[in-house]
């Protein structure tokens, strides 16, 4: 009987903490970024990372950072590094096809069975600091 109350409070306490992982995946409310600092992209949203060989890649990877922080990191993990509910963001493609991935992603969201998964995010962040995300999540991608 002892094992038996030992093993149901690990299971309640392991209950508990998956729920808060699953209620922490919630409603995120998208903080300003500021990127008066950044070139201007203009209205039409680019193809691929404007400043991966750019002047400013170095300004853009830190308000990426700082911007992943505020808008991100509540679903997708510290750093970048799921938790397992989202993707893991360091595995994303450096490059075109990786971009392609992710500007769909921002821009458009992603909802399956009329479930909100990942927000649309283009509606209310620039482009400049979405592509300075993009910037700063290469910066920590790992090897595929």
């Amino acid at each position: 009987m002892r094992y038996f109350k030992q093993a149901l409070k690990i299971s309640a306490l392991g209950l508990l903490l998956a729920t808060g992982q699953a209620l922490a995946h919630g409603n995120v409310t998208p903080q300003s970024v500021d990127t008066k600092d950044l070139e201007k992209l203009g209205d039409e949203w680019l193809e691929t990372n404007p400043y991966r060989d750019h002047p400013q890649h170095d300004l853009a990877v830190k308000i990426g950072a700082s911007a992943y922080n505020q808008n991100c990191a509540a679903c997708h993990g510290l750093e970048a590094i799921s938790g397992g509910m989202t993707p893991d963001l360091r595995e994303l493609e450096v490059g075109e096809f990786g971009d392609e991935w992710y500007k769909e992603r921002v821009v458009n969201g992603a909802v399956r069975d009329g479930r909100v998964y990942m927000p649309r995010m283009g509606d209310v962040l620039s482009q400049e600091a979405l592509w300075a995300i993009r910037t700063w999540l290469e910066t920590v991608a790992v090897e595929q």
